[in-house]
């Protein structure tokens, strides 16, 4: 159960990340809103992982989730470059989560 409370906190990291780029410098009520909500929930959720996964696991797994999960949703939504630097990266970070993981 640590591991899927874990994994919500970082889809959440994703979703007010996305929300933040969306607040335009946080001038758009709506996108501010979710922002602060996915923040709160996704820090909620992480704090509640810890109390069962070791804190750099859980703090590295949360935060690779997340930096890749805004990888993919800024190609995809924003149309942000795919070269084979930003690709290598994002998957030495999968590496890196799914090493953690097997380590724990």
């Amino acid at each position: 159960m640590p591991w899927i409370t874990l994994i919500a906190a970082g889809l959440l990291e994703i979703v007010w990340a996305t929300a933040m780029k969306q607040s335009q410098g946080f001038t758009r009520i709506l996108p501010t809103g979710i922002m602060l909500v996915g923040m709160v929930a996704s820090f909620w959720l992480l704090a509640i992982a810890m109390r069962s996964l070791p804190l750099g696991t859980s703090y590295m797994v949360w935060t690779g989730i997340g930096a890749v999960g805004a990888f993919i949703v800024g190609v995809v939504l924003f149309g942000e470059p795919v070269t084979m630097g930003r690709l290598v990266a994002a998957g030495l970070i999968l590496a890196g989560i799914v090493a953690m993981k097997l380590a724990s």
